[in-house]
């Protein structure tokens, strides 16, 4: 029995299946295809070409008509075969060699000539981290641009300062924005060293010694190593792993999922910075005209682009340890419990990424400001932080510190139980004025309170940090912006 909940006319439909909601609600079509069986099937298939051709090229005995054979079938699968042969002899690799020996069968004596099936499964996934780090990275230069531009613009206008989650020395709005590109740089330099890294695995054989392709060039090393060059060079690889196990090592791996685990913790500090504002309704992610925030409450604009951030950013740095672990297991050359783990940690760390990505841009592309809301709570706090600047004014007016000091602690205190005690506003500026010991120093007390002057070099330390760190890094994606800047409409 399929299941006693569903209908039997519903049991053959796609919606009594599991479908991840990367691939129905969040990923792009471009990362999705870059995971899926046609990409790495057909991927199978080139690599089986690059073999032969290499093959052929340093002498063995592989005709045109055979590679060009091959060549017609790279994306003509024949899924029906290929599952019906898996059932049959449990592997997929050797599944696939025997469907494509049929569609094939003046090369099928040359398939997978001197290989192991990691081969084409290792070589493949390189390939596949390789494009999706492609993909990956021109969107997160993408969400740098937009966010420095929001800096830029932002980089003067004052805002309460937190540390603890307690009001603090005023900082502005783009330098708090600076934080967060700061921490997109090293995750740009993290992706970018992680795919500049990448090698091909090559032709190895068994146990990464090349046995096999010794044997099949007659013991002629030079050959052999000559091969492991070609081939790796037709997949569009410069470097190859001089040294692998069976398998290259899973390292690898883990070096890309931490970099996708760093972005993730990065994209989970600022969404969180994000709906923490708009908690406070100083600053807001987009929302749309018909958009609802809450079936009950209809006046909510819950920040839900940030909080899906940070869902599938926790998802994403939890993968680290994923990786880390079947690293750890590699016992020798290598082990299978790496397999199915992988099948599912590598595709969902980049599905991921992508998707919080594109969710990153989508509110960066439309971040609204409230500067009259932040003014307002800047003036609720303002008049503890100016203290410091009443006392040193009355010192220059020719008071005693020491008094001066005195009487602002004892006014404060009193403000301070007017808000705590009562609800009521800061009234300590109003004390102030109101106490005659001040009155030399009442016609500054405006400018005291200016709040422009308690955010110190802010505005221009955003402007030194664009023009000679951002504009660095987005010097690299110049022809590729303008494409990936445009609006992102989500699908939900």
């Amino acid at each position: 029995m399929f299941s006693i909940d569903a209908p039997l006319e519903l049991q053959n439909t796609e919606y009594c299946n599991y479908r991840s909601p990367l691939s129905t609600r969040y990923a792009s079509k471009e990362m999705q295809y870059n995971f899926s069986d046609q990409k790495k099937f057909s991927t199978w298939r080139k690599l089986w070409i690059y073999l032969a051709k290499a093959e052929k090229e340093l002498g063995l005995d592989i005709s045109e008509e055979q590679i060009a054979e091959l060549e017609s079938a790279v994306h003509d699968i024949d899924w029906a075969t290929a599952a019906e042969q898996e059932k049959k002899v449990r592997h997929d690799v050797m599944a696939h060699v025997h469907t494509l020996a049929q569609r094939c069968p003046k090369a099928a004596p040359i398939i997978h000539l001197g290989a192991t099936s990691c081969y084409v499964g290792d070589n493949t996934d390189l390939i596949t981290l390789k494009h999706g780090l492609d993909l990956l990275l021109p969107r997160l230069a993408a969400i740098i641009s937009r966010l420095s531009k929001f800096a830029d613009e932002y980089k003067s206008l004052p805002i309460l300062g937190f540390t603890h989650l307690q009001p603090a020395q005023l900082t502005t709005v783009g330098k708090r924005a600076s934080l967060w590109l700061s921490d997109l740089l090293m995750d740009e330099r993290a992706l970018s060293r992680a795919r500049d890294d990448l090698r091909f695995r090559g032709v190895k054989g068994t146990t990464g010694t090349q046995a096999s392709f010794l044997t099949l060039f007659n013991g002629d090393t030079a050959k052999v190593r000559a091969l492991d060059e070609k081939v790796a060079k037709l997949a569009g690889f410069d470097k190859r792993y001089l040294v692998t196990g069976q398998t290259y090592s899973r390292k690898v791996d883990l070096e890309v999922i931490s970099a996708l685990a760093g972005l993730g913790a990065t994209v989970h500090k600022m969404c969180s910075d994000i709906r923490i504002l708009a908690s406070r309704k100083e600053i807001e992610e987009p929302f749309e005209a018909s958009q609802i925030g809450s079936s009950a409450m209809a006046y909510k604009r819950n920040p839900m682009r940030s909080e899906r951030c940070c869902a599938l950013a926790r998802h994403l740095i939890s993968l680290h340890s994923n990786a880390a672990n079947t690293h750890a297991v590699q016992w020798l050359e290598r082990t299978l419990d790496d397999s199915a783990n992988r099948r599912i940690t590598l595709a969902e760390g980049f599905l991921t990424a992508d998707a919080t990505l594109l969710t990153l841009l989508n509110i960066y592309q439309g971040l609204v400001v409230y500067p009259k809301v932040i003014a307002r709570h800047i003036a609720q706090e303002l008049p503890f932080m100016a203290t410091e600047n009443i006392i040193m004014a009355m010192v220059q007016a020719g008071g005693d510190r020491q008094v001066c000091h005195e009487k602002i602690r004892v006014l404060s205190h009193e403000a301070g139980a007017q808000v705590k005690q009562h609800g009521k506003d800061n009234d300590l500026i109003e004390r102030v004025k109101k106490d005659p010991y001040f009155k030399p120093i009442i016609p500054k007390l405006d400018a005291l309170l200016e709040p422009s002057t308690f955010i110190g070099r802010a505005p221009e330390q955003v402007t030194e940090f664009i023009d000679e760190e951002v504009n660095e890094v987005l010097k690299k994606y110049q022809g590729v912006l303008e494409a990936v800047e445009k609006p992102v409409s989500l699908n939900i």
